[in-house]
This record gives C-alpha cells, structure tokens and sequence, in this order.
C-alpha cells in the first residue's frame, strides 16, 4: 500500500516516463473525496478501462446522469493524447473483488477469478479511461497503446510497484469486459517499460486481442448449466462469448455479463453454431475450434486451444 501521488508528482511522474500530458481545468481539485467522504488510498495498483464510445473526454470529466464525474484520473485519447481528468477518489472502478485486490496489493499472480462484488475499488485504484469503442472492431492507435503502458509503468515506477499491480477492469468486477485486449499482455509490456531506465526511451508495444482458452469454455459450457444457480468456471471467456453473441442477436444483453456459461448461453452459441450451417449434434451448444474461431474473427478475440 502505499500513499497516493499528488497532483504535482503525478505529472512529474508521467514527463519522467516519456508522456506528454494536458491538463483539463480544474482536475487538481476534481474528485468524489469530500461528496463521499471517503479519502482515496491508500492506493495499490493501477486499473485499465476503455470508455465504449469515442469523443468522451467531457463525460469522463463531468460524469453521466446516473454517476457523477470524475470517471478516471486520466483520459487517453486516439488522437488527443493524454488528459488529466481527475486527482483523488474517481468513479472508475466500482464495486469489485477483494480477492483481487488482495492479490494486486500482494502482487502476486495469475490474478484470482473476479466472482464477487464486495470492496470499494475506488478507494485504492488509480483508473485510465482509454477512447475506444471496445468492440472488438474498433483498433486502438500504436501511440495511443504506447502512452497507456507509459501511463501504468510511470505509477509503478513511482510506488516501486512490478507490473502485478497492473489490472483490467474485467479482471477485478464481474461482468466487465474493458479493456478489449489482453492484459496479459498489457503488463508484460509496463514490464519491459519498467526495466528501461527513466528517460532511457520507451518500448513499442503493440495490442494484443483477448485470447479464449477453448479447453475451459468447453468445460464450462458442460459444467455451468447442471451447476448451482451463478456457479462460475471460466469468467473471462464467457463474458467474451456472451457479449459476442449478444452482437449477433442470439442472446439477450439481460442474460450476457455473470461469467457462467447456462443453459441461455447454450442455446444461443447452438443458433450460433446453426448459423455457421452445422446441424444436429455439432449444434448442440459446446464450442468447437472452427465456429469459436469464426465468432472470434467477428468479434475482436482470439481462440487458442
């Protein structure tokens, strides 16, 4: 844990690391400390989001009609670079898991499943909300990417952090699915940034789509609907195939998001597997390479066996 950058060491932080930052007015004083009254920190990592929509730098400023701004510390645009949004407690993460955030303060790995809801991540996270569509479809600029591994490696850098401070929102709230690439990934790249000297240079990562492991969505596809009611196997990919399948108009958006694989999600990646022209038995329902291969071509990830 530790306590949290002031305004002034944030942008000294992000200069050293080799970001060029913009300041929106007012950010210094920007927060939900006092409206809450909840202090932020201390803190114990960092969380990456992507905004799902684009030209949303004000809303992440302001806020929207049901949660009052700020929306994140930082905002990064395609082509507007990086903003300062918010300094303090913001609204970008929510409600998430405390295994998670006990892993992250630990920084220990592989990052335990996110099947709660049960601490404050605001509290203790500092958020960037990445200009995106989160689609799938929509790519994210190299230098926007670039700017996103410098923004996490220079909190790392400041606290004495590794990149196992470093997670997505999907990985620490149920039913997220920001960002839309993989953080694996992610924090191998803040990796390579942190073993480069300050003012050394930077690296020049490149995005990685979401990868769907096809060995556990099978088996959740066999093991979730016989299971009790929210029973979870593999989170992260079925939230991938729910929210790709919801694309497609086979599953409905209420039924998409809770990581377990039931008997809805079933039926809808069999109308999937009946689109692709498979009948009888290979439309029944468990993922194969070839139709989770085309679904993920559609929808932005990556099978992988």
């Amino acid at each position: 844990m530790a306590t949290p950058m002031t305004a002034d060491q944030r942008l000294t932080a992000y200069k050293a690391e080799g970001l060029t930052v913009q300041e929106h007015a007012g950010w210094r004083t920007h927060n939900r400390d006092t409206a809450t009254g909840k202090t932020f920190g201390p803190v114990i990592g960092v969380l990456i989001h992507h905004t799902a929509g684009h030209n949303d730098r004000e809303i992440c400023y302001n806020g929207r009609p049901d949660l009052p701004g700020p929306l994140c510390h930082n905002w990064l645009g395609k082509t507007a670079g990086m903003w300062m949004i918010g300094q303090g407690r913001t609204n970008h993460a929510g409600s998430v898991d405390l295994d998670v955030l006990n892993a992250l303060r630990a920084e220990t790995s592989p990052l335990p499943h996110d099947d709660q809801a049960n601490a404050d991540g605001n509290d203790v996270l500092y958020g960037l909300e990445i200009e995106n569509l989160g689609d799938g479809k929509d790519p994210y600029p190299a230098e926007q990417y670039r700017q996103a591994v410098l923004w996490a490696a220079a909190h790392c850098r400041f606290h004495g952090w590794t990149e196992k401070s470093v997670a997505g929102h999907k990985e620490v709230q149920p039913g997220k699915i920001d960002p839309s690439f993989d953080m694996d990934a992610f924090r191998a790249n803040v990796k390579k940034q942190l073993a480069i000297k300050p003012g050394g240079g930077t690296v020049t990562p490149t995005p990685a789509t979401p990868k769907v492991d096809l060995s556990r969505l099978i088996a959740a596809a066999k093991t979730d609907p016989g299971a009790k009611q929210g029973h979870v196997t593999y989170m992260a990919g079925v939230n991938l195939i729910e929210a790709a399948l919801v694309a497609e108009k086979l599953l409905a958006k209420t039924y998409a998001g809770d990581g377990s694989y039931g008997t809805t999600t079933v039926k809808a990646y069999a109308a999937w597997q009946r689109h692709l022209g498979y009948t009888g038995t290979d439309a029944n329902g468990i993922p194969g390479m070839t139709s989770l291969t085309r679904l993920g071509t559609r929808h932005g990830f990556t099978a992988v066996g």
